[in-house]
């Protein structure tokens, strides 16, 4: 019998299971259409699961202008404000499960970019929780994800800057971004925005991945949180393997090896965790 450590942490944070449980009680409740503004979360799985009880993906901002009535959920991750500003024109009700902790970024960027602030917003630019922030801000704002862009951004010219976090980047790299941010003097303000879940998620996968022969992460293939989580674990163990669903695990990689580790994503459905814990152990 092989040894599996489970993470505690792993599966739903409280924004995406607010967003999730919304989701299905609208669909159980509305008589009209229902779409969510993108994916509800980054997980094909829940996704399909929704659109089976009638609830439509927008996937793009067209679709989103196209629609006579309806009633559209704007998903955990967020959006701009003239989101906002364009449902109520067209009169579509809108169901806000927009996460807490995203929600308290957009207060600070629309208070500190009108107080004269140029916003860095440290993240992935192509994230959709990304866009939402930089769609709060009332003045310049730039988005850093690596050390490199954060050493071309004290080349320009900047008095006032207000730095926040997309709430799922990777702790140590926003601290060393910081850091390089940091080596120029002019007035900054410094808000960690990443999230306490995503922070205390960061940190057992780490500590897991350093304990055992090979490491199972599960999540949707467009989550940026489980990819940042592989990326950490990758780092601790060299057998990382990244799966959406038990479907794609190959269990001759597990053959030899004594101890098995398993975190998942902020998206990733508990159903699917046990399922390949359970597999795990019963097969191996």
């Amino acid at each position: 019998m092989k040894e599996v450590k489970v993470a505690r942490t792993a599966g739903f944070c409280f924004g995406v299971k607010r967003a999730v449980e919304k989701a299905y009680e609208v669909a159980a409740e509305k008589q009209g259409p229902v779409y969510t503004y993108g994916p509800i979360i980054h997980n094909e799985e829940v996704v399909s699961d929704l659109e089976k009880l009638g609830v439509r993906v927008l996937e793009t901002e067209d679709e989103l202008r196209g629609l006579k009535k309806g009633t559209v959920i704007i998903r955990s991750h967020g959006v701009p404000e003239y989101i906002y500003k364009l449902l109520q024109e067209k009169g579509l009700e809108c169901i806000d499960v927009t996460c807490p902790f995203v929600l308290k970024i957009h207060r600070i960027v629309e208070r500190e970019s009108k107080a004269g602030r140029h916003i860095v917003i440290i993240g992935n630019p192509d994230h959709p929780e990304v866009a939402g922030i930089q769609g709060w801000c009332h003045g310049p704002s730039t988005v850093i994800s690596t050390k490199e862009e954060a050493r071309d951004f004290l080349s320009e010219e900047h008095e006032k800057v207000c730095i926040v976090s997309q709430t799922t980047f990777n702790y140590n790299n926003f601290q060393e971004i910081v850091e390089i941010l940091n080596e120029k003097r002019y007035d900054r303000l410094v808000l960690n925005t990443i999230c306490n879940a995503t922070q205390d998620r960061q940190r057992e996968a780490e500590e897991i991945a350093k304990q055992v022969d090979a490491m199972i992460v599960v999540g949707g293939r467009h989550s940026s949180n489980t990819q940042k989580l592989y990326e950490i674990c990758k780092k601790e163990c060299r057998n990382t393997y990244y799966i959406q669903t038990l479907a794609d695990l190959d269990s001759e990689r597990f053959r030899s090896v004594q101890c098995i580790g398993i975190t998942a994503g902020a998206s990733t459905p508990n159903k699917i965790i046990e399922e390949v814990s359970k597999h795990v152990r019963i097969k191996f």
